[in-house]
């Protein structure tokens, strides 16, 4: 068999630290191959010298296509070479249709202009492949994060690549969405597609892949086939420690009713006369944990989002805390009634990514580092470092802007934001979405 991809000896560096440190990878021509490690291992660092993000100006090594070398400056010049990247920050435009976005960069054309028609029927043709079943002239903005993901895998798919990249495609889809993308890319590959598959999730990686390549601390530890692995074997390799329970247990003693919703209803924000939830009814307990689960699109979100005052509509019904019937117009309103809120989107409504760490820690908790009505930023560094600390959040410096941290770390610092607020109610909405198996085991 051929070798797709080879990358020989690749470190790349920022601010002098080394995120990949000497890293060799040989992937086979058609088949899907697993790359797993830690939050920070180095991971998506590795694919995003794989597929143009950084000019090869910026690293040092040798990167080669099916035998020919490649030196891209840019994603273009990788699309040109044929490798096609879906990172796990989605790259979407909000305010464009779907059948734009599937189209980004490549619309049809004809004499008089863009073929609408083609756009349009190409787009339905490629999103019912995925099983997604909206109107392909929505803008993006309406659908949910799993929506926008699988968007994204339909335009890489669209693209037409030879080497497709998926950063953690699964995190925001539910279990029957995950089978609909496994048997598109079982069909990739059988056409000869190669798959380098990013996944925080052990049982995907046995139920897939091929081969598994494991990283840590940025460097390349093993390239074994699956078949001859086991969970264990793999987590092993992974923190560099054998895991002794992987569902630690927990010991919960539920208290009274502290939360309430009943006959709770959210209009869909674009269709006029449509819920997207309808009457719903629910209560939660002191101490207790509690999971909503439901298919792609089915209001989870759109529900709790409502109820905290961050929706794009206004929900009806009644919303009861602590025996005190409650309207939330802001989040604002609803942390200061004690409620906090991890949204499964980091990027657009977790984090401020240009700002520090303690920046974002602390940014649902300012009444917690004022003096005098002034931001004391003594305190704002303190409150960052004891969550960089316990949540084991890996980093530089706590003024470190947290897009230059891994998806997982980032993740841990949404969970810290709200931590900071100490909060009576949390609600977690895909709260693992790119955290590593060692992190989702740790706790308080």
């Amino acid at each position: 068999m051929n070798l797709a991809v080879e990358m020989k000896h690749i470190t790349k560096a920022f601010s002098g630290i080394k995120a990949i440190d000497d890293v060799s990878l040989q992937v086979q021509e058609g088949e899907i191959h697993a790359l797993i490690g830690e939050n920070g291992a180095g991971k998506s660092t590795l694919m995003n010298v794989l597929s143009g993000k950084f000019s090869h100006h910026t690293y040092s090594g040798e990167v080669f296509v099916q035998g020919k070398e490649i030196k891209c400056n840019s994603p273009d010049d990788a699309n040109k070479d044929g490798i096609v990247m879906v990172h796990q920050e989605l790259a979407l435009i909000p305010e464009i249709s779907v059948a734009e976005n599937v189209f980004l960069g490549h619309l049809p054309v004809k004499q008089t202009g863009i073929d609408w028609k083609t756009v349009y029927q190409k787009a339905e043709e490629a999103l019912k492949r995925l099983a997604l079943d909206i109107d392909v002239r929505m803008k993006v903005k309406y659908l949910s994060v799993g929506q926008q993901q699988l968007i994204e895998i339909a335009k890489a798919i669209q693209m037409g690549g030879k080497v497709l990249i998926l950063d953690e495609p699964t995190a925001p889809l539910t279990d029957r969405e995950t089978e609909v993308l496994f048997r598109i890319l079982r069909e990739l590959k059988n056409d000869g597609i190669t798959i380098l598959y990013i996944s925080h999730r052990l049982e995907e990686i046995f139920k897939l892949t091929d081969t598994v390549s494991v990283m840590r601390d940025g460097k390349m530890i093993v390239t074994e086939k699956t078949q001859n692995l086991t969970s264990d074997k793999l987590v092993s390799y992974m923190i560099g420690r054998e895991l002794q329970n992987m569902y630690p247990p927990m010991e919960t003693k539920p208290g009274k009713v502290i939360f309430e919703i009943q006959n709770y209803s959210v209009r869909h924000p674009e269709y006029h006369g449509k819920n997207i939830v309808s009457d719903v009814n629910m209560s939660f307990r002191e101490g207790e944990i509690v999971g909503i689960s439901g298919l792609l699109g089915s209001g989870r979100t759109e529900l709790m989002m409502a109820i905290t005052g961050g929706y794009r509509v206004e929900g009806k019904g009644t919303v009861i805390v602590e025996d005190k019937q409650v309207h939330f117009s802001s989040p604002k309103s609803a942390i200061n009634s004690g409620i906090g809120f991890v949204t499964e989107d980091r990027k657009g409504n977790g984090l401020v990514l240009g700002k520090s760490i303690s920046f974002n820690c602390s940014l649902a908790a300012l009444d917690r580092i004022q003096s005098s009505h002034m931001l004391n930023r003594k305190k704002e560094t303190g409150l960052a470092k004891k969550f960089v600390e316990d949540l084991k959040i890996k980093s530089n410096n706590v003024q470190d802007p947290v897009k230059s941290l891994s998806g997982g770390n980032q993740q841990k610092v949404v969970l810290a934001k709200w931590l900071a607020t100490n909060p009576r109610i949390l609600i977690l909405d895909e709260p693992t979405r790119g955290v590593d198996v060692g992190a989702k085991v740790e706790k308080e």
